[in-house]
């Protein structure tokens, strides 16, 4: 210290002394618990080497404890031997003083201390309510986190809100979505060790209302995960309804089947909430042909178990959202699974949507195939199928029939093939005896068909008219379905084609099995059949309040019932309906159209959507269409079945028919090309019959891809790159497999279009040239002989 310096007289050596402290008095170095927060309590050391005069008379300089200055004021105030000790001194008045005069600066040194501590505590209150916010947000944003758990590494799920994320690899939003939508804002609880199961699943509850199971999947190969999700409601009347985000900020979605608008894309069109099941286009909100399978141009699909009573909404009032609920109505889902509604299904994802959706396709459909079946396809897609025109029963006759085959060999380009004859060979729909007044030698004309080269196929139904002699057998024998809650004494009825009142046969029970074995054995002993068309209709074709013998899950498993008890014993061609593939060699029939522009233009975005969902083998209708609309506006529309078929289409419509229709597996006719007298007609059709051969080897090669992977042979651009997003949206273009691309005019008057093609080389099937892919070929021209097609070249193909 300074002072220590000071202690010390100059040329004298001091020896120092230990001060005496009278009794009475004792010393200390102390501070005030009321003294400035500066200041510190530790008792300072007496300088040895000042002397006694040099102690009472020297102002003591500003001293420093614990790093902070002490003036020496304050320390004099409580010191007992500082002030009292100078005042003897003859120099006392001077020395204090001089004092005085000293401490000002510190004095003033002090109050500016003061203010630094001030501020400084400011400081530190500041900073301790940084840090408190700061604690309680990490803690909110950890519940938070704890909340929207992660599950199986890709799914993030908010319990309270139960918002749900799918991510990729990366981090990335796959699908997103609402769970439970039903249910209120409120935190769940784990389920009670008894509602666990014993599969691993994770299980939430919420509040005694519904159950939330989540786990992973069995997925279809490395590449691709799987996650299951089942809800099972509480209450009798809480459908849990998950929804998610369809918006094409979120990718484009297919499937389920064809829509009411024949929208390709399903985020484009606006579904209200309804029972998942096949119907009427023209009526209700999906077509004849169903899968509970909606895929993600993401990578992304969503199955739905089949026992759910499953309800589809899209776009309704919440948004742009696919919404999926499980509820049980009186008559799709009249026959509960479970006691309270539930709704199950699994989501899936891939590294990208062809990969993905190459996994999930229905695999080895050759099980069970037998030599004759292979004979069929090959023959479906080599050969047209006839359909002989007949909009009235009378209007169907065996002459009918003999000379319509006489105008198709007349024909000369065409082949012959399968001359199929609609449910007007009965008297009545359910007879299943010719009717012979009209047919009264038809054996004879089909052993002529035959030696020509033909193959005959009927049309078969399982309704039997009330008017049928048959129904009465059937009601007798408890053959048909009946009325719910009769104790199977009440036939069902309902309206089938130009049958306004008909019963159906319970396929679930072994006895109708037998009898429609027998019935058909009768058939065939008479004239020989090759092969049959079964017409189911739709799930609203069969009776609003049936019963069967087994409980159906909806009425759309009838088909599947049928196709299953008939199977190996009924050769099957084609159907009319379907909610799984038909075992081949039946084809899937698309829905009727209307023979007008707008009915040609449905007929790619149907093959398109019903080959995604895994319909591989399709047979479009007639060239030129099923029926006509009156030309007056129709305030309901009941059913195709109440319109006469087309007179002959317009010329025009029918060349832009053909020439689609020869692309597609199945060509089918009812109207000739020679019914038009006119060359040009005449020459389009022949040109058009070079082309088709030229077709078949990719149709049969991508059949036997169909047989073993379930891919489609018509498909959407996408399935060549599915990383191409022009591809996404194209509804007017397809290819066969990979090998051929058909962009053919579908509107009235147009001589040109916009094409687009994939990446690699394409040859131009109207000029042979080369063209590069990966682009749009704006303004192509296509007359009206012409239709633009483009096959696909080798990787290393050179210009």
């Amino acid at each position: 210290m300074d002072s220590g310096s000071d202690s010390v007289s100059e040329g004298t050596t001091v020896t120092p002394e230990t001060p005496t402290t009278p009794a009475n008095l004792k010393p200390m170095l102390q501070f005030n618990d009321n003294s400035s927060s500066d200041e510190d309590d530790k008792p300072r050391s007496k300088n040895l080497f000042r002397t006694k005069r040099r102690s009472s008379i020297a102002p003591l300089p500003a001293l420093r404890l614990n790093d902070k200055e002490m003036m020496s004021n304050d320390f004099d105030t409580h010191s007992v031997l500082s002030n009292q000790a100078s005042i003897t001194s003859v120099n006392s008045l001077a020395s204090l003083l001089k004092e005085k005069m000293q401490n000002v600066p510190a004095i003033i040194r002090k109050k500016k201390r003061e203010t630094k501590d001030y501020k400084l505590r400011i400081f530190v209150g500041m900073l301790f309510l940084i840090i408190v916010f700061l604690v309680g947000y990490a803690y909110v944003m950890y519940n938070q986190k704890l909340l929207a758990k992660s599950y199986f590494e890709s799914i993030k799920f908010h319990k309270k809100n139960r918002i749900f994320r799918l991510l990729d690899g990366k981090g990335g939003e796959l699908l997103t979505g609402v769970l439970g939508t039903t249910l209120n804002i409120e935190q769940p609880y784990n389920c009670l060790p008894k509602d666990l199961k014993d599969d691993g699943s994770v299980c939430y509850e919420w509040n005694s209302k519904a159950r939330l199971y989540m786990n992973l999947a069995k997925s279809p190969g490395p590449e691709i995960k799987c996650y299951s999700f089942q809800w099972e409601s509480l209450l009798a009347d809480l459908y849990p309804t998950d929804c998610f985000d369809v918006s094409e900020e979120r990718g484009f979605w297919y499937g389920g089947g064809l829509t009411k608008g024949i929208e390709y894309i399903l985020g484009k069109t606006t579904i209200p909430a309804g029972p998942f099941v096949t119907g009427d286009i023209n009526m209700h909100q999906w077509g004849n042909a169903l899968k509970r399978y909606f895929l993600n141009s993401r990578g992304v699909a969503v199955q739905v178990d089949e026992k759910t009573p499953l309800y589809i909404s899209v776009n309704t009032d919440s948004g742009k959202r696919l919404c999926l609920q499980g509820k049980n109505d009186k008559f799709a889902f009249v026959n509960q699974q479970t006691l309270f509604p539930e709704l199950k299904y699994t989501i899936c994802s891939g590294p990208d949507m062809k990969t993905l959706h190459n996994g999930l396709m229905q695999k080895s459909l050759w099980d069970g195939l037998t030599e004759r079946d292979n004979d069929v396809i090959k023959s479906l897609l080599r050969e047209p199928v006839w359909q002989i025109p007949a909009s009235k029963q009378e209007d169907l006759t065996e002459v009918a029939i003999y000379n319509y085959t006489e105008s198709i060999i007349a024909l000369g380009y065409l082949r012959l093939g399968h001359v199929l004859v609609n449910e007007f060979w009965q008297r009545t729909i359910g007879d299943f005896r010719l009717d012979q007044e009209r047919f009264p030698t038809l054996d004879e004309t089909v052993n002529i068909l035959h030696r020509r080269g033909f193959r005959v196929s009927f049309m078969i139904q399982p309704f039997i008219s009330t008017e049928s002699s048959n129904f009465r057998e059937a009601v007798a024998k408890k053959l048909l379905i009946y009325e719910r809650e009769s104790e199977r004494s009440i036939p069902a009825l309902t309206r089938y084609k130009s049958t306004t009142s008909a019963g159906v046969l319970d396929v679930t029970n072994n006895a109708s099995i037998t009898w429609l074995a027998e019935q058909l054995k009768r058939i065939s002993e008479t004239v020989e059949i090759d092969s049959y068309f079964l017409d189911f209709g739709t799930a609203f074709n069969i009776p609003r309040y049936y019963q069967c013998s087994q409980t159906l899950v909806n009425p759309d498993e009838y088909k599947n019932y049928f196709m299953e008890r008939f199977e190996g014993t009924l050769s099957i061609f084609g159907v009319s309906s379907a909610i799984s593939v038909p075992r081949p060699p039946a084809f899937l029939s698309l829905p009727p159209v209307n023979s007008s522009w707008s009915g040609l233009q449905s007929i790619i975005p149907t093959m398109l959507s019903y080959g995604i969902i895994g319909f591989p083998f399709l047979m479009p209708g007639p060239v030129g269409g099923d029926f006509v609309l009156p030309t007056q506006e129709l305030k309901k529309m009941y059913s195709y079945y109440s319109f006469e078929l087309p007179p002959l289409p317009d010329k025009e419509l029918y060349i832009r028919w053909l020439q689609l229709a020869t692309f597609l597996p199945v060509l089918r006719f009812t109207h000739l090309p020679s019914e038009y007298r006119d060359e040009m007609v005449i020459a389009i059709a022949k040109e058009l019959a070079d082309i088709r051969q030229r077709v078949l080897p990719l149709l049969e090669r991508f059949s036997s891809i169909a047989m073993d992977e379930g891919l489609p042979i018509i498909r959407p651009l996408w399935m060549l790159d599915s990383t191409d997003v022009n591809c996404f949206s194209i509804n007017d273009e397809f290819s066969i497999g990979d090998g051929m691309i058909v962009a053919p005019v579908l509107g009235q008057g147009e001589t040109v279009r916009e094409v687009y093609l994939p990446q690699g080389v394409w040859k131009d099937g109207i000029d042979e040239s080369l063209r590069k892919g990966s682009r749009w070929i704006h303004n192509y021209h296509v007359p009206q002989n012409k239709v633009a097609y483009f096959i696909k070249m080798p990787d290393n193909t050179r210009f």
